[in-house]
């Protein structure tokens, strides 16, 4: 289970918005100073992020919570989102050219480019389709781990 600490922003019933702080492991190393990440990171500062997760706990606006997610399920989902479109993408280009190439045309860089951009955007379309699917499964969702502490907000 990846966690993270959130404080919680906006509560619905099924659905709980989390407020994360997108961290930066920059300061840690010897090589603090002489670092192009570190320079990056100091100029794009600190960033937030909201998240809603399941609603798993009673929690109320200003709670600070943990939230996690599963290891498999963000790697299967991350490799889903990269590899599907790439894979279709090059497996169209190769079919173009041997298409192309049956065909016997002079210019098979044209068809072969066709057949690719054909693989890629059906990628992005099965790919959309896929996540509408699985878009409210509790298994691809980050969830309400633990509360660590309340806030009372006025």
């Amino acid at each position: 289970m990846i966690e993270e600490l959130g404080k919680v922003v906006k509560v619905e019933e099924q659905w709980a918005w989390v407020q994360t702080e997108r961290k930066s492991v920059c300061g840690q190393c010897a090589a603090n100073k002489g670092c192009g990440t570190s320079v990056l990171g100091k100029v794009f500062g600190q960033k937030t992020n909201v998240i809603a997760v399941i609603k798993t706990l009673p929690v109320k606006i200003g709670d600070q919570v943990v939230i996690g997610i599963d290891e498999n399920s963000l790697v299967k989902g991350s490799l889903l989102i990269y590899a599907l479109p790439l894979v279709l993408f090059i497996a169209f280009g190769m079919l173009g050219e041997v298409v192309s190439s049956q065909v016997l045309l002079s210019n098979t860089d044209v068809l072969t480019v066709l057949f690719a951009m054909f693989g890629l955007a059906g990628g992005f379309f099965w790919l959309k389709t896929i996540s509408s699917q699985i878009r409210l499964n509790p298994r691809y969702q980050p969830k309400l781990l633990q509360i660590k502490n309340s806030i009372i907000v006025s």
